[in-house]
């Protein structure tokens, strides 16, 4: 396993790697030493970019491990576009479940891949979020950041 560290303007970010794809990307100020590898420079540069208003989308190895119905969410929430909100129901639905609304925010809160699967882009009907792993602050400066970005960039 290769571990890297990431500042961000919200916070510090671990990334975990294998050699077969990216991990983990989670929120963390904890700086553990352990080798870093040409993955994990590889998705801090992306996410440098991202942060940096330069990256719309993210060209990363993944290699999570998660039920069949939790990566057919992971999997879809990627196709969400960058600087765009839908909601749990949506997601349900684009994957021809409509009543899983609850069990897609349930596969979602076990994301361990923050911001290149980007959970902060999924919200409740109403409008409201209840959830997020690095917490409503992190999540709402990811929805405005983008929102921003989409703006000067179009």
């Amino acid at each position: 396993m290769y571990t890297d560290f990431l500042d961000t303007p919200i916070g510090g970010i671990k990334i975990q790697a294998t050699r077969h794809g990216i991990v983990k990307v989670i929120f963390s100020d904890e700086k553990e030493y352990s080798l870093s590898s040409s993955l994990t420079l590889k998705c801090k540069k992306q996410l440098t970019e991202y942060f940096l208003g330069k990256r719309k989308k993210f060209s990363l190895p993944l290699d999570i491990q998660g039920t069949h119905f939790q990566n057919l969410i992971w999997d879809e929430t990627q196709n969400i576009d960058f600087g765009l909100c839908v909601t749990y129901k949506d997601i349900a639905d684009f994957v021809k479940n409509p009543n899983a609304a609850r069990a897609v925010g349930n596969a979602l809160n076990k994301n361990p891949i923050s911001i290149i699967i980007p959970c902060h882009r999924v919200i409740r009907e109403n409008g409201k979020s209840i959830h997020y792993s690095g917490g409503l602050k992190k999540k709402f400066w990811l929805i405005d950041h983008e929102a921003n970005v989409r703006g000067i960039l179009g």
